[in-house]
């Protein structure tokens, strides 16, 4: 089967790098697959599971912020968090749950208020993948 190149990348390190069969990528957007001469892409990240596929091998990644590029030497996609599945503590969610409500609490403005919330959202979405229950702050 073919392959493309892909690196993942957070702040502190290379995460993964090498030839693989496919990846599919939580985006802003929607979820995508990227395959090997996949057209040219970028897209920004949202907190999600990062799948990286090589025949039978699979490697799941949770992600949260940065983007993903499609270009014709393979896909990168640059995180701010890229932590193995099996390394996200069970609650992982809660602290940024609540960092993210009070956030929107002190938004100055409706835009402000409108970007968290999305955030938001995508978190409890997340926490829920991972089978945690999404807990709020208390009012």
């Amino acid at each position: 089967m073919a392959t493309l190149p892909f690196e993942l990348v957070s702040p502190s390190r290379l995460v993964f790098s090498g030839e693989v069969e496919q990846v599919d990528v939580p985006g802003a957007e929607g979820d995508f697959g990227v395959l090997p001469g996949h057209a040219p892409f970028i897209s920004m990240l949202r907190p999600g599971i990062l799948t990286i596929r090589n025949g039978n091998d699979v490697q799941r990644y949770f992600v949260r912020g940065g983007f993903a590029e499609v270009n014709p030497d393979g896909l990168t996609v640059l995180a701010e968090t890229a932590v193995p599945v099996e390394e996200v503590p069970a609650d992982a969610f809660t602290n940024e749950i609540r960092a993210i409500e009070k956030a929107m609490a002190e938004a100055k403005d409706d835009a402000e208020r409108w970007k968290h919330a999305e955030l938001l959202e995508q978190m409890k979405a997340a926490a829920t993948h991972f089978g945690q229950v999404p807990t709020t702050a208390a009012h």
